[in-house]
């Protein structure tokens, strides 16, 4: 069943309902930062699920929320959505004070948790149902481009309980972007897929992004898209939030994950060569290795793919002037998945909040495991949230 969310009926887990009488909040003048969170806490009794994180993401940006399960990537998401109360802190969504959240709600789409539709209704009229239920009135003519957009044409009139998880996932996200929302929030919308599946879905997350906001400046409409998987989102994220047992571990671009470096491999025909073709390639003053019959040259973070391309060119004209002859010569891009589970595996202390405004500072000190979690999945029955665990939520603007 779909769980309908207003500005004005929420759980007993959200804030209290804002007074009238409150003044309007004032939109951020700088407009350059569609979400930004400031110290966010959420704790259950002794447990604490999201434990003070601090973090901005840029407008235009598809950025992802990684970490493994329990790092709080759903509970974030909630509270940024007004389904949870935070314990402490405060965040803006679109220029406004989450406390404030009937001036964003109807310009942001949401899948949390799962879609969650009527079994024995077509993916079309699920879709009008939430449309009038969210106050866009029946957009039938949109209801159609969106089954096209999200890979559904001609399956939009079958019912909702005949899909597989592939179709029900991206009927989940078509109903995310109902009254064409500037921002979409994804919860993990290529869980429980098949790899063709994930790769539909990351195209999709693509496809949406490039589609312009309302403001008509030709912006590109902002996505956040949580995943316990870093290799399900780098390929589409240029901004990257990972956490872990609820705190903040990295922040940036792709790039600046860092991983291991980006290196050029060298291998010569004849092993008995390995010392000459050593020089050849030292003669690039780089960092240079042997290791199992190959030459392998670090290369400098800042290097573009023009330079690698030129670099390796020059080693091949270079060996083959001296009589080598190379069986393999490639560049080996650096593994960010690596570095991603030494973050989270290995001690890596967390970001403070001054940190992640940009004010270089000490790390804090990592909680042990036992102190914190995700405190469950978000999302909800009709009136309350029962510990954020219940069923999925489609959420844009007033229908979910």
């Amino acid at each position: 069943m779909t769980t309908t969310i207003t500005p004005d009926a929420m759980s007993d887990e959200v804030a209290p309902r804002p007074h009238r009488s409150s003044p309007a909040p004032t939109p951020s003048p700088s407009g350059t930062d569609a979400v930004v969170v400031d110290g966010l806490t959420k704790r259950y009794g002794s447990r604490t699920a999201v434990d003070d994180v601090s973090f901005s993401i840029p407008s235009g940006t598809v950025a992802g929320l990684i970490g493994p399960n329990g790092a709080g990537k759903t509970t974030i998401m909630a509270m940024l959505l007004g389904l949870v109360r935070p314990t402490s802190g405060d965040a803006t969504v679109l220029g406004a004070p989450i406390a404030h959240r009937a001036d964003y709600l109807s310009r942001v789409g949401a899948l949390i948790e799962g879609p969650a539709f009527h079994p024995g209704v077509s993916g079309v009229d699920n879709l009008r149902s939430l449309a009038v239920l969210g106050g866009f009135g029946d957009r039938r003519a949109e209801i159609d481009g969106l089954i096209d957009v999200v890979g559904l044409t001609g399956r939009g009139g079958d019912r909702y309980g005949s899909y597989s998880l592939g179709m029900k996932q991206r009927l989940g996200i078509a109903a995310s972007l109902l009254g064409d929302p500037d921002l979409v929030i994804l919860d993990e919308p290529t869980n429980g897929l098949d790899p063709m599946g994930m790769q539909d879905i990351r195209n999709l997350i693509r496809e949406i992004s490039g589609a312009r906001d309302r403001s008509g400046t030709g912006s590109r409409r902002t996505v956040l898209v949580s995943s316990h998987l870093l290799s399900e989102l780098e390929q589409v994220c240029d901004w990257l939030i990972v956490l872990d047992r609820g705190g903040l571990v990295h922040l940036g671009t792709p790039a600046s994950l860092g991983g291991t470096a980006d290196t050029l491999v060298v291998r010569p025909d004849d092993a008995m060569r390995l010392a000459d073709l050593a020089v050849i390639v030292g003669s690039a003053n780089l960092p240079t290795d042997t290791v199992d019959d190959t030459v392998v040259v670090t290369l400098d973070t800042d290097v573009g793919k023009d330079e690698v391309r030129r670099l390796a060119g020059e080693i091949n004209r270079r060996s083959h002037a001296a009589g080598i002859v190379l069986t393999e010569l490639h560049h080996r891009q650096a593994d960010l998945e690596a570095r991603y589970l030494n973050l989270v595996n290995n001690g890596i202390g967390r970001i403070a909040p001054s940190e992640a405004a940009g004010v270089p500072v000490q790390r804090a000190p990592r909680a042990s495991r036992g102190s914190s979690g995700t405190g469950g999945r978000s999302a909800s029955g009709a009136h309350r949230s029962r510990s954020l665990r219940g069923r999925g939520t489609q959420q844009n603007g007033a229908a979910s």
